[in-house]
């Protein structure tokens, strides 16, 4: 099978739209009330490998659904006005997650330079995603 445009150069491609954080910059936005790190990735992830403190989980299949206030999956946080960082694992989610966003109209939406794998290896901080305990 032949693709007509491949992963990468739909990574390169919205690359080129978006605004990225550096590391260094975005450590700095932690406390920033009007600042919500999002992370897009599987709820297996997040409970593995941890996440960002304070950070939203909004898995990547739901994302579009859950920014869209005239979905039955909307979410308020989404209409809060405040600059939204999106990340995954190593920011090639995320790079095209920002770009359908901007497409969608979200008007301050960028994401994580490296995702969460390079925000660890540069040893910020991170937290344990517990998994809820079973209904009773």
């Amino acid at each position: 099978m032949k693709l007509k445009i491949g992963y990468e150069a739909l990574i390169t491609q919205a690359m080129a739209q978006i605004e990225t954080v550096p590391l260094e910059g975005a450590q700095a936005l932690l406390d920033d009330p009007n600042i919500v790190f999002v992370d897009i990735r599987d709820i297996r992830e997040l409970e593995r490998e941890g996440m960002i403190p304070n950070a939203l989980h909004a898995p990547r299949g739901m994302l579009e659904f859950w920014v869209d206030p005239e979905s039955p999956y909307y979410k308020p946080i989404f209409g809060e006005d405040k600059r939204l960082i999106l990340y995954c694992a190593s920011a090639w989610r995320s790079a095209l997650a920002t770009e359908t966003l901007q497409k969608m109209g979200v008007p301050k939406v960028c994401h994580l330079e490296g995702g969460f794998s390079a925000w660890k290896k540069a040893q910020l901080p991170t937290i344990e995603k517990v998994s809820k305990p079973p209904s009773a």
